[in-house]
């Protein structure tokens, strides 16, 4: 059942995330981001997975290890994922909310659904990609935040790069 306005309709359904299973996509990325965290990385991590919880690929932020801007957690298992005929199927889970970078590819690439670990420590572009018919879960996760916040407050000089900030 839908409210729209006053009225109600019964003929449109809601999809209802199964959050047992996006729990479990999200312990992937939360793997993967303990192994960038234990490289010396940022610790974000993503994976990618079909709609019935099979993973396709997986990566972290890898910008530091391999010296290269470019290498998020998002566009490390997006890359690993290697040529996909479309990607409408397919569900980008991810230990944080995607900067506006990894946020255009999940646009670009019209990923059918987004699952975040977090977005308190950073809510990226969690409104623009809901704005645009994204289909966005926040499993508001403490580990997630914790891992992050951890990070942050050893290494802010690395995080404040990350996100394009200068630091002050």
């Amino acid at each position: 059942m839908l409210l729209a306005g006053n009225r109600v309709s019964f003929n449109k359904r809601i999809p209802v995330p199964d959050l047992g299973l996006y729990e479990r996509m999200l312990a992937v990325a939360i793997e993967e981001a303990r192994f960038g965290l234990s490289e010396g990385g940022i610790p974000i991590g993503a994976a990618l997975f079909t709609k019935a919880g099979e993973l396709v690929s997986r990566g972290h932020n890898r910008r530091v290890q391999q010296g290269d801007p470019s290498v998020h957690g998002e566009t490390d298992a997006f890359r690993r994922a290697g040529r996909q005929r479309s990607y409408r199927n397919l569900i980008m889970v991810t230990t944080l909310a995607p900067c506006w970078y990894c946020s255009g590819l999940v646009r670009q690439f019209r990923i059918g659904a987004l699952v975040v670990g977090e977005s308190r420590t950073f809510p990226g572009g969690l409104d623009w990609l809901r704005e645009n018919g994204v289909e966005v879960t926040d499993l508001d996760s403490q580990e997630c935040r914790e891992l992050l916040e951890g990070y942050i407050a050893a290494h802010p000089d690395v995080w404040n790069e990350d996100i394009g900030e200068d630091s002050d």
